[in-house]
């Protein structure tokens, strides 16, 4: 039996690691709700990321998930990417040692939905 990744902890990644192979992307997108498969140009090379946008209350409310969130990426040692346009922050998440996608992403994009969900059902 697999285990959740909400149960899942990051691990330390090296340079020379594989990134995901597209059948583990797609099973792991099935089990993180709204987040796309976006690829971007980082440094003229082409790297799949997992994207996705949280709409907040208002900024206060905004900024208590940050701070959540930032309690969270310590805990794991993953840190997203992410910005802040008043009360709604755009997450983009990838493992930058390996060029791409790693299981860390998607382990810190469950946590980051149940943050997100436990913040709004506490407003």
């Amino acid at each position: 039996m697999e285990t959740s990744l909400i149960s899942s902890k990051c691990v330390p990644c090296r340079a020379g690691e594989s990134q995901l192979s597209e059948t583990k992307i797609k099973e792991y997108l099935e089990q993180v709700e709204n987040w796309h498969l976006v690829t971007i140009d980082r440094d003229s090379q082409m790297v799949k990321t997992l994207q996705k946008r949280f709409q907040f209350k208002d900024f206060r409310q905004a900024m208590a998930f940050l701070r959540d969130v930032e309690t969270l990426a310590e805990s794991e040692n993953h840190h997203p990417d992410f910005s802040l346009h008043y009360n709604i922050i755009d997450f983009t998440l990838y493992t930058h040692v390996v060029g791409g996608l790693h299981q860390n992403d998607f382990i810190l994009a469950a946590k980051l939905d149940q943050l997100a969900s436990g913040l709004n059902k506490n407003s």
